[in-house]
């Protein structure tokens, strides 16, 4: 409770401290039988997604009331805009459309409503979301907004084999669990750089609470350290986060695209940027209550955790797989290349009760100072080989 007082954060009800409790026992007792320590990807995999437990699994709050804010909560314009592109890839592949991590059903209900008006609707709507809860609430969400569209959408269970279409992603990869690597130890000699010793920062479990625990790394994690710290030698000491599950999953969907793209919306860097010298403390970050702090180990099931994309690595991944680059630039410039502007429009600038708030919230999603610079978007995909429309200017696809 000490995180509550020193960031002034607001205090759980007695029955959200129990959720909590209980999945902070529960991953104490994986790390006790685990030899008392096991990585931090295990951690973040157990505080979000542990079945019935998990951030993701019972508790995520979106909007106002909740702990944060995603662009299509913030205005319909970035799901209708995004339809444009939505369209595009459909024409040129196949009319279905996947959504993984679907959060409220807000981006769901709203683009299927703007497809429906651009006569570009999918035949079928899949949605990837594992949690219970979630689902029922993107359920009610869009057969509360588009009731007459909820036929075609269907919830998955599991990845398909084969799927020609559109596999949509909006802020899912900056939630996948991530390793955290420190390069050497400060103090270390500067001769040391080319070739330090390489640690991965794990979990312990000491007198009922979670203690920072730094084992010598191995494996894969070892492997993309080590080829990390030749290609951006970094002072000792320096810690960052390596994502092996947002490229195997990236990796993952070369076996199952036919013809189609991945289109992935999140916020993040290219490599050279994400691991500048200054960023030495990694990416990590926690959101609870729309208050964002550096914390993981508080109320574990109660806030999420996040790091930001390493975008060079995610290209890396699906071009060994097989899969084309098709784009990546800016929300900003992808929402004003798919016609942010005229949706816009569509509301008379002098009706001043709609059009105000709409140009305020289209304001915070192409700010460079909001999300228009920080969050990016990606196309990956096969057999697409006409220019996508949402990276027609200010493609940064030569940055990764």
């Amino acid at each position: 409770m000490d995180v509550l007082r020193t960031l002034k954060l607001p205090k759980p009800d007695p029955d959200a401290l129990a959720y909590s409790a209980a999945l902070k026992r529960r991953i104490g007792d994986e790390i006790v039988t685990s030899g008392g320590w096991i990585g931090f990807d295990r951690f973040m995999e157990l505080a979000l997604y542990a079945p019935g437990m998990g951030y993701y699994s019972g508790g995520r709050k979106f909007g106002a009331a909740g702990d944060l804010v995603t662009a299509p909560e913030i205005s319909s314009a970035f799901s209708r805009t995004l339809a444009a592109q939505a369209a595009q890839i459909m024409a040129l592949s196949a009319p279905h459309m996947i959504e993984v991590g679907a959060g409220s059903g807000r981006l769901a209900a709203d683009l299927l409503l703007e497809l429906e008006g651009r006569a570009a609707l999918p035949e079928r709507y899949g949605i990837l979301d594992l949690s219970g809860e979630l689902r029922e609430r993107q359920r009610a969400t869009i057969g509360q907004r588009a009731p007459h569209l909820l036929e075609r959408v269907v919830w998955l269970d599991r990845l398909p084999e084969r799927f020609d279409g559109l596999v949509l992603a909006n802020e899912l990869l900056d939630a996948m669990p991530v390793h955290l690597v420190r390069w050497g130890n400060e103090g270390d000699e500067i001769e040391e750089l080319e070739n330090p010793e390489i640690f991965e920062r794990g979990v312990g479990w000491e007198n009922d609470e979670f203690v920072w625990s730094d084992r010598p790394a191995a494996g894969r994690v070892l492997e993309r350290a080590q080829s990390l710290s030749i290609e951006y030698p970094r002072a000792p000491g320096y810690l960052s986060e390596i994502s092996l599950a947002s490229t195997d999953w990236t990796a993952a969907w070369a076996s199952i695209l036919g013809k189609g793209a991945l289109l992935l919306i999140d916020y993040g860097f290219p490599r050279h940027e994400y691991y500048h010298w200054q960023r030495d403390a990694g990416t990590l970050m926690c959101h609870y209550r729309h208050h964002a702090h550096g914390e993981p180990f508080f109320l574990p099931g109660l806030q999420d955790i996040t790091a930001h994309v390493d975008f060079t690595a995610i290209v890396e991944s699906g071009f060994a797989a097989g899969l084309d680059l098709l784009g990546y630039t800016t929300q900003a410039a992808f929402l004003l290349n798919c016609g942010l502007t005229e949706i816009l429009a569509r509301t008379p600038a002098e009706d001043y009760l709609n059009y105000l708030p709409q140009a305020q919230a289209a304001q915070k999603l192409i700010s460079p100072a909001e999300m228009g610079e920080l969050f990016k978007v990606i196309a990956l995909g096969k057999g697409i080989d006409e220019k996508l429309i949402g990276f027609a200017q200010g493609d940064r696809s030569a940055t990764l």
